[in-house]
Parts: C-alpha cells; structure tokens; sequence
C-alpha cells in the first residue's frame, strides 16, 4: 500500500518533500532526481530552492533525468521540457546543467531515442526520488491509458483531454504536440523511491483509481501500487473520493519521526 499524506495545501507539500530531498542529498551528494513538470511539483522546487539557498547546500554533484519531452519542438522552444526544467528547477537549484538529462525529442533520431535514454538511466545507476504528477485520465508521465505497466521509455500519441490540459502553455491548442517521448511505467518502477503529488478536487478521481483502484493498464497511475516505497502527497480536495481516508490520517498521524516519507 501507498503512504497517503494529506496536507493543507501545495506550500506544505513542498517543504515536506523538500526536506526528504534534502535528507537524500545530504547522504548521498550526487543523488539522481525523477524531474516531473507542469504545475504540481512547482511548490516543492521553490522550497527546495529555499533550502538550498539557506542552508548552503552543495548540489553541484546532484543528477537529473526529465520523465518527458515533446517530439518535433525546435532547439529552444520555451515550452520544451528541456527548457522548462532549466528554468524551473536546474537555474533556481544551481544544479550542473550537464548532470540534467531530458529525453531527444529530435524527429531525426527519436527511433532510438527510448533506447538511448533507458542505457543512461542504467549508467547513472537509476533514479533515488521520482518526482510524479497524475493527469486527469490517470496518466503518469506522458503514459496514457492503456499503456502496458511493463513499458520502457518510448514515443506515445498525447490524448485530446491531456493535449487540451496542455493548451494553457501555448499559444493555440494545435501548436500541442501530438506525440511525446516518456519514461515507461516499467522504467519509472525501477525508481528507489516514489513521490507522487497532486491537489483539487480535479485530480480526487485519477488519486482514488490510482491509490485504492484496481491495477490496471487502463489507470496507468495504479501502478505505484506495485512499488515497494511510493508516498502520494495529496490536499484535502484530491483526497476526497479515497475511501480509507481516516486510516491514511491515523497512520500519518502515529509515524515515528525518524521514518521520513
């Protein structure tokens, strides 16, 4: 079972996680970070750029590797991955830029993109902290419903509901991509440790099918059931369709301190 905790709003989602960031960090200087974008982990990049800032932390040694990238962009485009995860978390983390890695979304060489990807992740020594969002129809990363939970990173067709959610960052909703490169649900599960956030009420149905549903390749999301160390930090309006909602609290509520997330 998922560790559920549930908290007042973003802001303390964001310290909680950070502080498990930092932890990692402290004990091991060149942890590999699973970089999630879109809006939901944006608090937890603030914080965890206050942290650092504040308490001098050395990152300079901390890897990265993007869970997505559209496919056809041009080099620079602002809403590419690759530039979004330079602006959002290696400038404000002072992290090494060339220790951060997003998947090839070149049309040139994206057959073997997936490939080249997964034999860097498996150099690097795999991912310590896997930062995840959820989608509305369940989808981690660029992984839609119907994706097998055995998948590998690898080119998928967008769903018109996740290219619509998508539409805000552009300037039309036909300049979204159509497809995406994105980590596998295998790939992700290879993770160490699994954070998975999300908050409104939006988000309550694809939380509930992904902590308490069945595992299915029709929730790609309930994967995280099958990992042996994931926390779903959630507010109170994501939490609202779970049905075990006292037990998470309780549990939270009466876990020793010294256990972190």
């Amino acid at each position: 079972m998922a560790e559920v905790v549930i908290v007042e709003h973003e802001e303390a989602a964001g310290r909680l996680v950070a502080d498990a960031i930092v932890a990692l960090i402290r004990s091991k200087p060149d942890a590999v970070l699973g970089l999630a974008t879109g809006s939901t982990p944006l608090a937890t990049y603030r914080s965890l750029a206050s942290r650092i800032a504040e308490e001098s932390i050395d990152v300079r040694g901390v890897r990265g590797f993007a869970l997505d990238e559209y496919v056809g962009l041009p080099a620079g485009h602002p809403e590419s991955y690759r530039a979004v995860i330079t602006r959002e978390v290696v400038e404000p983390l002072g992290l090494t830029p060339e220790l951060v890695r997003v998947p090839n979304g070149d049309p040139a060489s994206i057959e073997h993109a997936g490939a080249d990807y997964e034999a860097a992740l498996v150099a690097a020594g795999g991912v310590d902290l896997q930062i995840l969002g959820i989608g509305r129809t369940g989808h981690i990363g660029f992984n839609e419903p119907g994706s097998s939970l055995a998948s590998l990173t690898r080119v998928k067709t967008l769903t018109e509901p996740t290219r619509a959610d998508n539409a805000r960052f552009f300037d039309a909703p036909e300049d979204v991509p159509m497809h995406c490169i994105t980590q596998g649900i295998g790939t992700i599960l290879r993770a160490r440790h699994l954070v998975l956030l999300a908050f409104g009420e939006a988000k309550a149905h694809a939380v509930a099918a992904a902590v308490e549903g069945p595992v299915t390749a029709s929730q790609p999301g309930s994967a995280i059931q099958l990992h042996p160390h994931t926390t779903v930090v959630i507010d109170e309006a994501a939490a609202s369709e779970l049905e075990n909602l006292a037990y998470y609290r309780h549990a939270w509520a009466n876990k020793p301190n010294w256990q972190g997330i």
